[in-house]
């Protein structure tokens, strides 16, 4: 799925788009919604390239999701 020189990974999703705290959840990037939101408050937390503030966020397929250097790019599954 992903190459050595990468820390980008595909996360598949049923629906056309998920919440920031639930995509977090499903790509292990938080262990719960508590990290979550901690996460997301300590402004450790990039949708496509930018700060992002809100655990609602809408995400898409195509979106790319980054908390502590680790990114994941939702896709359609």
């Amino acid at each position: 799925m992903s190459s050595d020189d990468t820390t980008q990974n595909e996360v598949p999703i049923r629906d056309a788009m998920i919440r920031l705290g639930q995509l977090m959840k499903l790509a292990n990037l938080a262990e719960d919604g508590a990290e979550a939101k901690e996460l997301i408050e300590n402004g450790l937390v990039q949708v496509n390239g930018e700060i992002e503030e809100r655990r609602g966020r809408q995400i898409h397929p195509g979106d790319s999701v980054t908390v502590n250097g680790v990114s994941v790019v939702v896709v359609s599954g």
